[in-house]
Formats: C-alpha cells, sequence, structure tokens
C-alpha cells in the first residue's frame, strides 16, 4: 500500500481539508465545500494541488451519510422481516428520549408500515430453522416491491443472529431481481432484534445514495487508490463502504480523534478530551489512554447499535446562528450559516454567527484569514450583531461575548456528557482543541471546566484530514452468545473466538495485508443477569475476565454485586491491518524569543474589558518559544485566542501548550 504522495481529504459543512504528504513533507489546503455535490470541492482541490502524473494513496472522511440521515434525505426502501414481527420499527422500545418533557414526541419511522413485508419463516434463537423460505412466497412480496418501487430492501429476520441461513436464501433472491439489499446477519449479527433492524434499515437507506456518490468519485479517480474513513477509527475499500455504508456515519470526526490521539501520545499526554469545532457542529471525545468506542450511539433519532467511536456532536461551530427566542433570550445554534452563505464576514449572509461575535471581539485577524487568502469584512459583522444588540438592549460588544459565552455553555455540556456522565473527572485530562474554530474558544472552556492545561496542534484546522492519514484498516465482528459465566465453558468461549478471528483474518488479508501486519483485539459484552445493557471488557484466554467487568461496573455506575450472575451477551474482535503512516516532526527545543513572528497588535476584548493583543504567525514560532496572553496565534487553518492570564509555550512537536496562570 506503499505510495510517494498520499491525501487525507475531510469534506465539511464549510471547508473541505486537505493534507497533502509528499515526500515526507506536510502541505495543507482549504477550500469551501460544495454541500449539493461533495465530489465537486475534491476534484477541484485535487486539480488545483496536484499535477496530473500523480496517482496518489486518498483516504476520505465523508458526511455524506450523516447528511443523509440528519435531513432525511436517503432513498425509498422496503422491509422482509418475520410475519408477525412487521410492525418492529414502528414500536421500536417504547421509550422516550426526554423522559419529563410534557410535550409529546413525535416519530416518522424510516419505512411506512405499508412497505414492511411479512414472511412466513422462523428460526430458533438456538438457531434451529424451524420453517424454511417459501420461494414462491418470496417473488410475490418482491414483485409488490417493484411496484413501489423501492430502491433498496432491508432483510431482518427474528434470530438470524443465531442462525442466517433463512436470510441468505432472501439475499440471494433479490439480488437476482437487481435489486440492493441490506441484510442484518452482514451488518449486526447480533440479539435485540428492534436495533439490528433499525440499523439494517438505516443501512438499506443510504446504500443508493452512497452507491452512486463513491461511484461517482471513483470514476473521477481513476487513477488513485481510494480508502474511506470509518465511524470505528479505521478506513476500508470503497466496495465494502458501499455495501454497508452505515459505518461511515461518523466518517470526517472519527479522523479527528485518531489525529488527536496519535499526536497527544507523541506529546506525552495519555489522557486528553479532544475537542474539535469546525463551521457546523462540535465534536467531543474522551481518550482514556486509548480510544474509547461505544457499541450504542444514536444519529438524529436513529440508534445506531455498531461499534464506532464514542463521540458527542452539538450544532455548535463557527458558522452557528445567533438569535433571540420567543422569550427573549439568546441562543446560539443548531442551525448554521453553512458554506453558503456563511458568516456575515464571508461576504455574503446576513445572519449573526460565532465568528461575526469572535471577529469584533477582536479574536480574529481578518487581514489573515485563511493566510489573507480570503477577504473578511468586518463591518457586515458589525451589522449583523448590531440586529441582535437592539433587541436585547445591550452593546455590540455585549452582545457579542454574549453569544460567545451561550456557544461555550453548549460545548460545555457536550464535554459533561463524554466526560462526566461516562464516570471521568475533566480535571484529570487536558483539553486537546483543534478544527478551524477549537482555537478561539478552548482557553475559556477549560477554564470553565476547571481542565488546566490545553493542546493546540500544528495544522488545527486540518487535524482531521490528518487523522484519515494516521488511520489503519480496521473491521469489526461479533457473535452472540448469552449464557452465564457458569453456563458458558471456557473451550466453547475459545472456540467461538477462533471462528471469529479466522473470518476477521481472511477479510483482512483479501484487503492486501500480511498476517504479520494485522492485530486483532478481543472483547466481551458482559452484564448481571436481568440488566439491560453491558459493558465491553478486553478479553484473553489466560485469566479471568469477571473482576474487570466488577470494577469496570463500579467505575461507570458506582456499585457492583459479586455475588451476582454475569452473563456474556456478545463476544467481539476488533482486526486491524496495520499500514504506513504519515510521521510527526520532532523539533529540538531552543530558549528563544518569538519576536520573529510578531505580526501587529490588535485591539481586543474579554470579561468586559479592552486590551491591546500581541498577534502572531504561528508558522514562524519555534519550539521552545513562550507568549503571555492576551494575544492571538494565526495561522492558514485556524486562530488561537490566548486570554489574559494565560501562557503558552511551544512544545517539539509545534503544539501549542496554554496554561492559566497561577
Amino acid at each position: 500500500m506503499e505510495t510517494k504522495i498520499k491525501l487525507g481529504i475531510d469534506t465539511g459543512g464549510t471547508f473541505t481539508d486537505f493534507i497533502i504528504y509528499l515526500n515526507g513533507k506536510i502541505q495543507i489546503k482549504k477550500i469551501p465545500s460544495s454541500p449539493d455535490n461533495p465530489s465537486l470541492s475534491i476534484i477541484s482541490g485535487i486539480n488545483k494541488y496536484l499535477h496530473s502524473e500523480y496517482s496518489p494513496f486518498i483516504v476520505h472522511g465523508t458526511t455524506v451519510a450523516t447528511n443523509a440521515l440528519l435531513e432525511k434525505s436517503g432513498s425509498k426502501i422496503a422491509l422482509i422481516t418475520t410475519k408477525g414481527f412487521e410492525d418492529i420499527l414502528q414500536i421500536g422500545r417504547q421509550t422516550r428520549q426526554h423522559l419529563y418533557s410534557l410535550k409529546g414526541e413525535t416519530r416518522i419511522p424510516l419505512i411506512s408500515r405499508s412497505n414492511c413485508f411479512g414472511l412466513e419463516e422462523r428460526t430458533s434463537s438456538a438457531g434451529e430453522v424451524k420453517k424454511k423460505i417459501n420461494i414462491p412466497e418470496l417473488k410475490g412480496i418482491l414483485n409488490k416491491i417493484k411496484q413501489i418501487p423501492a430502491d433498496a430492501v432491508a432483510v431482518s429476520l427474528i434470530n438470524s443472529y443465531a442462525n442466517s441461513g433463512n436470510e441468505r436464501v432472501i439475499k440471494k433472491q433479490i439480488r437476482k431481481e437487481g435489486i440492493l439489499v441490506s441484510v442484518s446477519s452482514d451488518i449486526l449479527p447480533e440479539y435485540r432484534e428492534y436495533e439490528r433492524t433499525t440499523v439494517t434499515a438505516v443501512n438499506a437507506y443510504l446504500l443508493p445514495i452512497i452507491s452512486l456518490y463513491l461511484d461517482n468519485l471513483e470514476h473521477k479517480l481513476k487513477n488513485s487508490e481510494l480508502r474511506i474513513m470509518q465511524s470505528n477509527e479505521g478506513h476500508i475499500s470503497p466496495e465494502l463502504a458501499k455495501k454497508e455504508p452505515i459505518r461511515t456515519a461518523l466518517s470526517g470526526p472519527a479522523g479527528g480523534v485518531v489525529a488527536a490521539f496519535r499526536v497527544a501520545k507523541s506529546s506525552g499526554y495519555k489522557n486528553i478530551i479532544s475537542f474539535d469545532m469546525g463551521g457546523t457542529s462540535s465534536d467531543v471525545s474522551l481518550v482514556d489512554n486509548q480510544i474509547r468506542r461505544t457499541n450504542e450511539s444514536f444519529i438524529g433519532e436513529f440508534p445506531i447499535r455498531i461499534p464506532m467511536i464514542d463521540i458527542h456532536t452539538v450544532g455548535a461551530g463557527g458558522g452557528s446562528i445567533a438569535y433571540i427566542d420567543r422569550g427573549g433570550s439568546l441562543r446560539v445554534g443548531p442551525k448554521s450559516a453553512g458554506a453558503d452563505p456563511g458568516p456575515a464576514c464571508y461576504g455574503n449572509g446576513r445572519q449573526p454567527t460565532v465568528t461575526d461575535a469572535n471577529l469584533i471581539l477582536g479574536r480574529l485577524a481578518p487581514d489573515f484569514f485563511l493566510g489573507g487568502d480570503m477577504k473578511i469584512f468586518p463591518g457586515k459583522s458589525r451589522r449583523a450583531i448590531q440586529t441582535l444588540s437592539d433587541k436585547i438592549g445591550k452593546s455590540i460588544m455585549e452582545t457579542a461575548a454574549g453569544v460567545i459565552k451561550v456557544a461555550n455553555s453548549n460545548m460545555e455540556k457536550a464535554i459533561r456528557v463524554i466526560s462526566i456522565e461516562r464516570g471521568f473527572d475533566p480535571r484529570n485530562f487536558a483539553l486537546f482543541s483543534f478544527g478551524g474554530a477549537g482555537g478561539m474558544h478552548a482557553a475559556e472552556i477549560a477554564s470553565n471546566l476547571n481542565i488546566s492545561k490545553i493542546l493546540v496542534p500544528k495544522n488545527a484546522g486540518v487535524l482531521s484530514a490528518l487523522g484519515l492519514l494516521m488511520a489503519d484498516s480496521i473491521k469489526d465482528y461479533s457473535h452472540s452468545i448469552l449464557k452465564t459465566t457458569s453456563e458458558l465453558k471456557p473451550e466453547t468461549l475459545v472456540k467461538n473466538f477462533k471462528i471469529l478471528s479466522s473470518k476477521a483474518l481472511a477479510d483482512m488479508q483479501k484487503e492486501g495485508f500480511i498476517q504479520k501486519n494485522i492485530n486483532l483485539f478481543y472483547y466481551l459484552d458482559l452484564r448481571y443477569l436481568g440488566q439491560s445493557y453491558e459493558i465491553s471488557i478486553p478479553w484473553q484466554q489466560s485469566g479471568s475476565f469477571v473482576p474487570s467487568f466488577h470494577k469496570a461496573h463500579q467505575k461507570l455506575y458506582s456499585y457492583h454485586h459479586l455475588d451476582q450472575p454475569v452473563e456474556v451477551v456478545n463476544i467481539r474482535i476488533k482486526a486491524a491491518g496495520i499500514g504506513s503512516k504519515i510521521r510527526l516532526k520532532k523539533h529540538k527545543i531552543r530558549k528563544s524569543d518569538p519576536e520573529r513572528a510578531f505580526l501587529k497588535k490588535q485591539p481586543l476584548f474579554f470579561s468586559g474589558k479592552k486590551y491591546s493583543a500581541s498577534v502572531y504567525r504561528r508558522s514562524h514560532l519555534s519550539a521552545g518559544n513562550k507568549i503571555s496572553g492576551p494575544a492571538l496565534v494565526v495561522d492558514y487553518d485556524s486562530t488561537t485566542f490566548l486570554p489574559p492570564f494565560h501562557t503558552l509555550k511551544v512544545d517539539s512537536l509545534l503544539n501549542l501548550i496554554m496554561e492559566k496562570d497561577r
């Protein structure tokens, strides 16, 4: 998989980011995204920044699947399930997302009830096929599906996790009809019928749109080796992404967490909270000496039960629109100005955004936005914020500060979700801030959460694209067991893991990896008998895993039951194909004055006071440089705000390490 040139391409809501790695050197580029057709920006950027003779290795982080789910712009699909279970998507778990809300929740299933079809078939929970598929009955259903007409079909039969025989028969017949199909035993061979059916339906919903997008992209990138980033911290081939597009749902944010983990580890920080603030949203994730993953997540209103990085997203970005609600309160987001028209200061928008507030407060240097390549209009920001200040009777500066405070509060809540609500104290972590807007908010957010150190990495504005080139090829495998530890013989557990590992090794070898470059990681999903949720614990053939489960349960829920039977719900394997990655260059730390990086002084407003802030060009800072706030550090892709009473130093990887003065 070695090539001379590598590209990480991350498509965001506002910009498409490019990392170009050639002959050991990194170049970064940003161009405005084309939301209606993301491939246009990708092709435009490649044509602009690469010579035609190159045949690059490309890892692409895409938001196509995420946007299709959030906007409900996927395809028309049908469901085939076991007769009597046609209402499974409508019934769901009968749970409420907002338990104490007095307002009823409106749910719109992904598939209308009229497009859900039942087959006379049955497989027992033990995996015994009690009733086989009746082919004439199946053909009759397929004729009805073709009359809808459905673009894809989801197939999820009861107990197919225990035996997928009947699903394979249906899958074969549907493919004969030339219809795209998503089968639950391929996507999620685990018990819990509703979650398995939902994931399968969502995958079918995305099949046509992702297949069309990737076919179009591959056609335009004929001389390239293309890989697609997944939500689980690894990339896969376009062929697999077309079959299982649900795995790309958090593609771009996953790249950011991978980069944060690797850069922080190289800098000597094992425990970090990654904070990625872009133009449309902010993504946060906790790294506790390893990237934390979850098997239970939501995208929009859809439960997505597949392994993915534990990322929490809120609609708070540089382009988030500020407004006054019906009660007269100041609100920020989740609606965003996006790439078009963008914040008012970009020249085309009129609505006030977080970026406009930062500009008014002096936290942006307008002459150096995108390295000076993009013209900024401060007057338009003032007019946009003025519309808010007139409504609430505050000055422009007070209103802009209020916008920042509300946006910060939204992001702090997100960090509490992945730290305090998971049993972690944020004070024991460093805040790893990146994204185009992250550096302008990190210091205040860290201060409010009592986090003592902030890391702002080199190339912060395009770090997610960099992470794409730091990722391995990863695939996940699972199998349901549903037996207590007293019922489950150790040799049976080993046998099941061997079956999964054989499949994992075979699949990774098909991807082009030799066995010595394939690492397998083994996990168990455990719970106390009678519980509804599980905890994943690493498994080793030697040693007991039950004490580890008790310890993890105590940490997460603040209690454990040593005498309660422990049930093995699922076994899991994460297979990682290790390839060559970008190497981070370390610089010798020297005591030197940052004067060569100094650009100018500009007014800056903080906590109701006006300051004169020094502005530094980041590309001219050296390892060992120290700066005292208030200051701005401007780069091509991002700006870092160092408040008063804060100090910044540059480490050997050219990260900016910020701390509050004691």
